[in-house]
């Protein structure tokens, strides 16, 4: 049992990957950091929004699951009090990699906008691939690509037609924090 002064956020975080899994969990892994850019949220009436953002990974739970955290705008830019803050993000995935399957189980949560999904995970090429189906049948992927060591491009986009068209609602441009360009 842990001592009366343990907090919470000390016993969730790890400092890295499992053994066991440690070559698996890299697909993750290597965004473990601060990340910081712009996000583009493409509206369904055509018009789009643009502001910063930043998002977060760090090793929890032993060392068998990654969490991120992703807010827009960034902290940084929240001073103005008239802003319409409906449409904040501050969230969090947790991804769990299940060995089973060779594929990862992903929890997003973002209680401002009330938005919850479940999905699984894999490489895809050279990206990551996330996929759900909403309730109302929509499918959803979510695609990390143009992945470097200090910069991706993520995209969420979603089908009405069991994907034979997509429509980009959402994409973060990001790069390491402190890292140029």
């Amino acid at each position: 049992m842990g001592s009366s002064d343990e907090r919470m956020l000390d016993v969730l975080g790890a400092e890295g990957p499992i053994v066991e899994h440690a070559a698996q969990l890299m697909l993750y892994g290597r965004f473990v950091g601060a990340w910081e850019g712009t996000v583009v949220v493409h509206r369904r009436d055509g018009t789009r929004r643009e502001e910063s953002c930043e998002v977060f990974f760090g090793w929890v739970l032993d060392g068998r699951a990654i969490q991120d955290v992703w807010i827009a705008p960034a902290r940084k830019d929240r001073t103005d009090p008239g802003r319409d803050a409906s449409r904040d993000i501050y969230g969090t995935t947790i991804r769990v990699y299940d060995p089973q399957s060779d594929t990862w189980r992903i929890a997003w949560i973002e209680p401002g906008t009330q938005s919850f999904s479940g999905m699984t995970g894999r490489q895809d090429g050279d990206d990551i691939l996330q996929e759900y189906v909403e309730e109302d049948g929509n499918r959803w992927q979510w695609l990390f690509t143009e992945i470097t060591g200090d910069s991706f491009h993520w995209i969420a986009r979603e089908s009405a037609d069991d994907g034979a068209s997509w429509q980009v609602r959402n994409e973060f441009f990001l790069r390491r924090s402190g890292s140029a360009g």
